[in-house]
């Protein structure tokens, strides 16, 4: 996971229950070369109560204020039927599946399907019994934090190390739950914030419009980025809103790839596409008119001009007052 940075795109549960759409975009995520395709998985009477209310974004996203968040979950859930042909089917298209568990049940499942690493949702940060089953796999897990403060991203990152995960196995991601999250919510600093509080790997899970924010999140040290798409953001549902189109997904990957490689190592030195511009960026000590043998250089007649072939301009101070030991005309590098 820390060899480069990891990118998951999250179609959640964009594909409005539907496999088919499911499988488009399992397409779409595939073309635009990300590491994982994650889904959701869920028992939504598992999950909410009947009394729960949909989130304000989401009455807005799907134009529905009767119906409860239990019935629009249960629209949206994925059977274990589906989840064995959408991982068959990410198995034909060469892309690695993964999914979200929100309740024990579905993270026993996944286990079972022998997925490959888990992600903890933001709202199942405080959910002790969740963290504990999520830690007793053993995986590398990614913890998402939006809606927490530091003091409760510390107390879940003692009981999954209580419970036997590894440092090394969690990454935390930087987050805000908003969607989609106006810029001025995003604080992306609090990301390097929890990097250096706690010692752990960083990444940024993403709901603003548009992908500055996921790409700026790699230049500041992410290592995991998540980030919602969608076939078309018009569609009806509680996500699509929020979602990357595919075509902005696969420029976002693009980007994100970029930034990787200029980060470099950090060392300050010539590049190797630039060494060959040395010679003629850079400025030799020459010859400002005719010299003669033995006349002395002075700032009268000498001048700093390209190439940079010659003696380096830094040594100006051991030149002036030396003889010429042969001619020079006007331009020549001494």
């Amino acid at each position: 996971m820390r060899n480069k940075v990891l990118v998951i795109a999250e179609a959640g549960v964009n594909h409005n229950g539907d496999i088919s759409m499911a499988k488009k975009l399992i397409d779409v995520a595939c073309e635009a070369e990300v590491d994982f395709v994650k889904f959701q998985t869920f028992n939504a009477k598992k999950l909410v109560s009947r009394s729960a209310k949909k989130a304000k974004y989401q009455e807005e996203n799907t134009k529905d204020t009767s119906e409860s968040q239990l019935k629009m979950l249960q629209r949206l859930e994925l059977s274990q039927e589906d989840h064995f042909e959408l991982i068959a089917y990410c198995k034909t298209k060469g892309i690695n599946f993964l999914s979200t568990g929100f309740d024990l049940e579905s993270l026993e499942f996944l286990n079972k399907l022998g997925i490959p690493l888990f992600k903890i949702p933001s709202g199942e940060i405080t959910n002790l019994p969740y963290l504990r089953k999520i830690a007793s796999f053993g995986k590398p897990t990614v913890l998402s934090t939006g809606m927490a403060n530091m003091a409760e991203i510390n107390e879940a990152i003692i009981e999954l190390l209580s419970q036997g995960l590894t440092i090394k196995d969690l990454t935390i991601l930087h987050c805000n739950t908003e969607y989609p999250t106006p810029m001025e919510d995003v604080n992306l600093r609090a990301m390097q914030t929890i990097g250096d509080a706690f010692g752990v790997a960083i990444g940024y899970s993403d709901h603003t419009l548009g992908i500055e924010v996921p790409v700026a999140a790699v230049a500041l040290g992410a290592k995991v980025i998540e980030k919602h798409f969608t076939l078309d953001r018009g569609l009806k549902g509680p996500d699509h809103l929020a979602s990357l189109e595919p075509g902005e997904l696969k420029e976002m990957v693009r980007s994100i790839r970029n930034i990787e490689m200029a980060m470099g190592n950090g060392i300050k030195e010539p590049s190797k596409s630039e060494v060959k511009n040395k010679e003629i960026a850079r400025k030799s000590i020459v010859a400002s008119q005719s010299i003669n043998k033995g006349e002395y250089f002075s700032e009268r007649n000498l001048a700093v001009k390209r190439p940079g072939t010659g003696i380096s301009p830094m040594k100006w101070d051991s030149i002036i007052g030396t003889k010429a030991t042969k001619d020079y005309r006007e331009d020549d590098i001494i």
